[in-house]
């Protein structure tokens, strides 16, 4: 095995050390890029944010586009240097590429110099892409024994969590399991880590939105949520979005707080007319498209229906966002940034 040395450009000392104690009989150094604005002790939202979207489509009814277009990004031939961009996944075809696709597409344009390939956490994901459509999408242990296989000297591992949560602090321990393979393996942020990041984020998703700020819609962004303490940072979106003056945009999550409940109680303090509902979601799966925009009951469609008002669905996750993929590369920068 070859020496190697761990970077993680991390955001709390409490990840770092996790690193640490998972590199025995290895050199390990850990590198922080940003001030912490999260907790690190928790649950990362995607965990369990789509989880149910591949156990409940065994029995589907509706098309979820075409696989074939989907770059799996599970080639060898690496070289080198490898830039693996790590994701929960989506069984969802067309939301996978236009999100997740796009995130990895937006890091290798970034990026020349790295073979940028694809690992997915959720193995119930993995495996209905696989029945379903016979398209095979490496897991991270295989992702990591295909870099390891093709002789991969430089591994930059730049996960699309979210949060800084349990999922994140897995995939550094997984990553530090395997850092004697390597010479250098680098980790970048989750999306929401600094306060610059949540200000990028709030003007990636107003400016998404600005045509339906009309003073009479509100606009409301559905996350996940979770019951431990990372759930902070839907509170903490809310309240830089009104310190920003966007007293009409609303923060709520599937199940946790705010609660659906809590939105439609401030639209209605608010006394606006329409609602726009998105995700705040890198990707726009079983949650967006039924918990969000289903038509049956307890939806957010249609307990705001109920509640009188016209709502316009807008059934897109993050990764779409241009300024979102691009938050992605300057986290995948800042981790290649570390290895010099």
């Amino acid at each position: 095995m070859r020496k190697a040395t761990l970077y993680a450009v991390m955001t709390a000392a409490a990840v770092s050390m996790a690193i640490l104690s998972g590199c025995s009989g290895s050199q390990t150094a850990a590198t922080t890029a940003a001030e912490t604005t999260t907790v690190a002790e928790t649950t990362a939202e995607e965990t369990t944010a789509e989880a149910t979207e591949a156990e409940e489509e065994d029995e589907e009814n509706y098309d979820t586009g075409d696989a074939s277009m989907d770059n799996t990004r599970n080639q060898d031939e690496i070289g080198e240097n490898e830039l693996l961009v790590v994701s929960f996944g989506t069984s969802y075809n067309d939301s996978r590429r236009l999100t997740v696709g796009a995130i990895e597409n937006a890091i290798e344009t970034a990026f020349p110099d790295y073979s940028v390939r694809r690992g997915f956490t959720s193995q119930i994901i993995i495996d209905h892409v696989k029945k379903r459509d016979n398209v095979a999408i490496d897991n991270v242990a295989e992702a990591l024994n295909r870099a390891i296989d093709n002789g991969v000297k430089n591994l930059v591992v730049q996960p699309t969590h979210l949060m800084n949560g349990l999922e994140y602090t897995d995939l550094v321990n997984e990553l530090a399991e395997n850092s004697d393979a390597f010479e250098h393996v680098a980790v970048g942020e989750p999306l929401l880590t600094s306060d610059d990041d949540f200000k990028a984020v709030i003007s990636a998703i107003t400016d998404a939105t600005k045509e339906y700020d009309d003073g009479e819609t509100a606009i409301c962004f559905m996350g996940h949520g979770t019951e431990a303490d990372s759930n902070a940072v839907y509170q903490k979106m809310q309240d830089m979005l009104k310190e920003e003056g966007f007293d009409n945009y609303y923060v709520g999550t599937v199940e946790a707080t705010p609660s659906l409940d809590d939105v439609i109680a401030a639209v209605k303090a608010g006394g606006y007319k329409k609602v726009v509902l998105r995700p705040l979601m890198i990707v726009a799966g079983d949650h967006a498209n039924n918990d969000m925009a289903g038509d049956e009951d307890g939806s957010w469609k249609t307990e705001f229906e109920k509640a009188g008002y016209e709502v316009t669905c807008l059934v897109r996750g993050l990764g779409e966002l241009p300024e979102i993929q691009q938050l992605y590369v300057e986290h995948a920068q800042a981790a290649i940034d570390s290895l010099k």
